[in-house]
């Protein structure tokens, strides 16, 4: 018997993550961005002085970059910088322990499905909420090869040895004004590291969760993997619905040493008030891989395209993106590749599906220099559209110097016929099932390229989007 509307409208506010639990914060920085912010963080993780001083650096480098102003200039003039609070903690340190955690903030990852999710396919997991990692754990086996996962303050403090030669280093501080941002008040992340040969066998996992209004999420992730050795880091990103702007912008900065993989896998499902603004780039040493898989699902602004330097002669870079635009949202993402050594190979998919007044952007760059040889790029372009009041634009840039190498891009645009659905409807199914049938079967290549729980996940997120979107 199908569901009735009041049950369905329930499953899509537990799946939209769309629910918050009143404010009482041990830290709170207030409003607006200043020196007196940045001492505030520095103070409440008594960091060191070098930091302080990067800190304080980067926010002036961010005072002095304009905004962008080629493309979504519009959108992002509705952030107002004075009226976001920068840290809200309820402790500045994660428990190892799930009882240990605050009980609203169990409530809401336990609601989210975090410990059923660590019991049954994860290596290790971090949840954090607002500002600071409440909960961190790595199974005792992993911890026994050497696996270090830690949030970024710890990474820092406990293993400046491995951290701080990588950090910044993929990323500069003035790469652009919302890298420069996130580098004056980061807080949370993950950290991991990875020693020689080791292949994690279980993901990875990292949830990000916002929770306050009128607030910024800046974590700052850095994973590093040795030589010959693999992990596979998942990262899962939910907010309520509030009336004012929310901001999330991270850094992730990948590091793939010779022979290693890493394969970086992202589900967000942000509320519609969300501007999500994030700079990830991975380097890949000799024969290495970094593989990002990536699904874009709400937020009012996206603006994501990880990329991959490709270092080391053989090394692979891979994007493989979902996005889903509705009603007053705008993804705009794609993927950056610029290879740097022989014989490198990218690749790129996208597909976007576009609902209602959505609008989909697959936006990307590819670069292959002139004195470099046998180098490879595929990319691949598909776009949806839902409705005759949707859009989606694509803006390939591929720079191909030399006549030695090999590349082919392809891009499409397809609507869902009326056909299609009447041919479905006949056959028993309702509108929106038959809406939902066409979209999953659009994407069904790249989502059978996430786990299975995130895959079932998916098609679920999916589903909900596309109820109502006929007509």
């Amino acid at each position: 018997m199908p569901p009735d509307s009041a049950t369905l409208e329930a499953v899509r506010v537990e799946s939209d993550g769309d629910f918050s639990y009143p404010e009482a914060y041990e830290y709170d920085a207030g409003y607006g961005l200043d020196e007196r912010v940045i001492d505030y963080i520095s103070d409440a993780k008594e960091e060191a002085d070098w930091l302080r001083d990067f800190r304080k650096r980067a926010l002036k480098i961010f005072q002095e970059k304009p905004m962008p102003t080629h493309w979504a200039s519009k959108d992002l003039e509705n952030i107002h910088f004075d009226q976001i609070r920068y840290y809200l903690a309820k402790g500045r340190r994660p428990t190892r322990s799930w009882d240990e955690v605050p009980d609203d903030v169990k409530q809401t990852f336990e609601r989210l499905g975090i410990p059923e999710k660590e019991r049954k396919f994860l290596a290790g997991v971090e949840a954090q909420f607002d500002s600071e990692a409440a909960y961190s754990n790595i199974k005792e086996e992993i911890a026994k090869d050497g696996v270090i996962f830690v949030n970024s303050t710890e990474g820092l403090r406990e293993h400046p040895e491995i951290f701080r030669p990588w950090f910044g280093k993929v990323i500069p501080t003035g790469d652009n004004k919302f890298s420069a941002l996130n580098s004056a008040v980061f807080s949370g992340g993950s950290f991991i590291y990875v020693p020689p040969g080791v292949k994690v066998r279980h993901p990875l996992q990292a949830y990000f969760r916002i929770n306050a209004e009128q607030f910024g999420q800046f974590e700052r992730t850095l994973i590093i993997v040795d030589e010959g050795a693999e992990v596979t880091y998942m990262e899962g990103c939910t907010a309520p619905k509030f009336e004012t702007a929310t901001l999330h912008s991270a850094v992730v900065e990948l590091v793939a040493l010779k022979d290693a993989k890493i394969q970086y896998i992202t589900v967000q499902n942000w509320s519609n008030n969300v501007f999500n603004l994030v700079t990830k780039r991975g380097v890949a040493h000799e024969n290495a891989e970094v593989r990002w898989i990536d699904c874009n699902i709400g937020s009012r602004l996206t603006m994501k395209y990880p990329g991959v330097i490709m270092k080391g002669r053989k090394a692979r870079g891979e994007v493989i993106s979902i996005a889903l635009a509705n009603n007053g949202q705008h993804q705009d993402t794609g993927a950056k590749m610029i290879h740097a050594a022989d014989e490198t190979t990218s690749n790129v998919v996208s597909k976007s599906i576009s609902v209602g007044e959505g609008r989909a952007t697959y936006r990307g760059q590819v670069h292959i220099p002139k004195h470099l040889k046998g180098c490879r790029n595929n990319t691949e372009c598909d776009a949806l559209l839902i409705n005759a009041t949707s859009r989606t634009d694509t803006y390939p840039a591929i720079t191909v110097r030399g006549n030695r190498h090999a590349t082919q891009h392809e891009a499409s645009v397809s609507q869902v016929s009326e056909e299609q659905i009447f041919y479905m409807k006949q056959r028993g199914l309702s509108e929106a099932e038959a809406m939902s049938l066409s979209v999953n079967g659009f994407v069904n290549d790249l989502v059978r390229e996430f786990p299975m729980e995130y895959s079932v996940e998916l098609k679920r997120l999916i589903d909900l989007e596309m109820e109502g979107s006929v007509g």
